[in-house]
């Protein structure tokens, strides 16, 4: 796992306009004849560019493929910059705003901490863990959440150590700490062989985030299916994942369908593809779109309509954990109990927000 990107200082001035007082933001919209996602990010957020943020949000409804929305499909929209307004099932204005941003602040340790439940992330892999990001980053707050609800007997604390190569071996894989997080899985199904399937379980996933693909405007191509990457060239950095090129029979990499660059940084991939050494960058969405907003080079790159692959993030622990199966469940007590009573669609909302404000 390598750093992603640095979340930028969002005040709330910008985040949202001032609407009426009775104007109400997000809320639910059912698709009409014509429709797509991002003729509905046009129409109601003014930007096509936020289909993906409609189809993150209601991805369990949609599936992977996004054009698989149908007439009378109810669609729930966040508020995202100030926007859209009006739909039924909206928050009003003041109730839609997310508070200031608080980075997370990390307490001492002491020895008293080794009777605890102990939980392993690191820094520097906005928006989901960073220390400056608002409360620790998204899954953080989500993570925390779950274990503040499950309440375990002897509490629990969460640690952060930057060394993201010493977190599956050795602090989870000795039980030096009990369980790690933010990671993806991969397909155990089809890869049962793959390191994290052989030696973690995972929890229900925090959250699904889209792997999408980005050329460039003026060598677009179309990716409607898995033989349209056939023969191409992407890129994406050394030390980010790439089993989702493998899995469900894609064997992209293993049979040499494809060819890979893996330089040293994101930006290198965008380079790349800028240059014509690459076909597209694959990479998660908020990563391509923070890069390409850093660099200023948004306008020259499209982001493909269809998602490369759809993973889930959750939170690991060691098989050989004494008390694996017991951790786990607690987790998804946890996390189950805060999407019940609504705080996890807060959590994930007030994030969105934020993130989306900042490309």
């Amino acid at each position: 796992m390598k750093t992603f990107f640095a979340t930028a200082a969002i005040g709330l001035s910008g985040l949202f306009a001032a609407p009426a007082a009775a104007d109400t933001c997000g809320g639910i919209y059912t698709v009409q004849s014509g429709d797509s996602l991002s003729v509905i990010a046009d129409k109601l957020y003014k930007d096509a560019g936020k289909w993906s943020a409609i189809h993150n949000r209601n991805i369990d409804q949609i599936g992977p493929k996004p054009e698989a929305i149908r007439v009378g499909m109810k669609l729930s929209l966040a508020c995202l910059e100030g926007l859209p307004l009006g739909l039924p099932g909206g928050r009003e204005i003041t109730a839609a705003a997310p508070a200031a941003a608080v980075p997370v602040r990390v307490a001492p340790g002491n020895a008293a901490v080794r009777q605890k439940i102990n939980l392993l992330t690191g820094d520097d892999y906005a928006p989901f863990t960073s220390k400056a990001a608002h409360n620790g980053g998204l899954i953080t707050e989500v993570v925390n959440a779950a274990m503040a609800k499950a309440a375990p007997s002897e509490g629990y604390a969460i640690h952060w150590v930057n060394d993201w190569s010493s977190h599956f071996d050795p602090l989870l894989s000795n039980a030096l700490l009990d369980l790690g997080f933010p990671w993806y899985k991969p397909d155990c199904e089809t890869m049962p062989d793959s390191y994290r399937c052989q030696n973690f379980h995972f929890s229900e996933p925090m959250f699904e985030t889209l792997m999408l693909l980005f050329a460039h405007k003026d060598r677009p191509f179309t990716f409607a299916q898995d033989s349209d990457i056939e023969g191409k060239t992407l890129c994406r950095p050394a030390g980010y994942l790439t089993f989702d090129l493998d899995e469900r029979g894609r064997d992209w990499i293993a049979e040499k369908k494809i060819t890979l660059k893996q330089p040293h940084k994101v930006k290198d991939c965008f380079d790349m593809v800028a240059s014509g050494e690459a076909d597209a960058v694959a990479i998660n969405e908020f990563t391509g779109r923070s890069v390409m907003k850093e660099a200023g080079i948004a306008e020259q790159f499209t982001v493909l309509p269809q998602p490369l692959s759809v993973l889930g993030i959750y939170v690991v622990v060691h098989k050989t954990h004494p008390r694996a199966d017991e951790m786990l469940a607690m987790i998804n007590k946890g996390l189950r109990s805060i999407q019940e009573n609504g705080s996890y669609q807060t959590i994930v909302e007030d994030h969105m927000a934020r993130i989306w404000a900042g490309f």
